[in-house]
């Protein structure tokens, strides 16, 4: 099922598989996600979110038995064409994952990383980038007296916001979040989805959730997967409100998953 874009899409995928060896994992999923739009992909575990929003920027390719058949596009490329950058897919396409992953260095060359690998601003800009990912992260004023000390002894909360301005740091179009928040407590979980809503002015956003509230506070669109197909797929509002499929409606209210 293909649900249009009322705004223009960022990404699409058509008649996507997903095998991991003879798993499938994804079965025939046509989406359309929005450009500057928070889209949530909910279902209950195993029911192929995670792997769905790898294949948008490759990650599964990590997978030795991974392969895919159908389409992905970003901005209308073909992110499985022949001659693909994945360095620059994945500086493009980038990725939060669900524990909070700094490394073990600093909190600013934690955010001057990806800009020194990619060679994207010279050393005395490097300040500036790490700043200003960082500010965009709602993390500056809690860190700029002490960008020298080692990254993990931030809390869990900040780590996750920092992980978000590492990310940042390299100008990417696209921000994939797998459950970014499941790890936090109440308080950081509110921060980040703060965030999140701030960020969609300027990036694309797909978070994969547990979380039927979190959904329905923060996405505008919201896609139900089960047992690797994407059983509903809409206006978050729409979906929790009136959902079309009794399945979904299972779902939102607890009666499975």
């Amino acid at each position: 099922m293909v649900s249009r874009a009322t705004v223009p899409a960022k990404i699409e995928t058509v008649c996507l598989d997903a095998f991991y060896g003879e798993l499938h994992a994804i079965r025939d999923v046509s989406m359309l996600i929005e450009q500057h739009a928070i889209t949530a992909l909910i279902g209950p575990s195993g029911c192929g979110k995670s792997t769905f929003l790898r294949t948008i920027n490759r990650m599964n390719d990590l997978v030795p038995s991974f392969r895919v058949q159908g389409s992905v596009t970003v901005d209308g490329q073909d992110v499985y064409g022949q001659g693909v950058d994945l360095v620059e897919l994945r500086k493009r396409v980038g990725m939060v994952f669900q524990r909070p992953n700094p490394f073990p260095m600093s909190i600013f060359d934690n955010v001057a990383y990806g800009p020194r690998i990619h060679r994207l601003v010279g050393t005395r800009d490097l300040p500036v980038v790490v700043e200003k990912s960082l500010r965009a992260a709602a993390l500056w004023d809690e860190v700029k007296d002490r960008l020298r000390e080692p990254a993990l002894r931030l809390s869990g909360g900040q780590q996750q916001r920092l992980c978000i301005a590492r990310v940042l740091a390299v100008q990417p179009e696209v921000l994939l979040m797998d459950e970014p928040a499941s790890a936090l407590d109440p308080i950081s979980t509110s921060s980040i989805e703060d965030l999140m809503t701030e960020l969609k002015r300027h990036y694309t956003i797909v978070i994969v959730t547990h979380n039927m509230q979190q959904a329905a506070r923060v996405s505008d669109k919201t896609g139900f997967f089960l047992a690797g197909s994407l059983v509903e797929y809409g206006d978050t509002r729409e979906l929790f409100e009136n959902p079309k499929d009794k399945r979904t409606e299972d779902y939102i209210t607890g009666r499975f998953g």
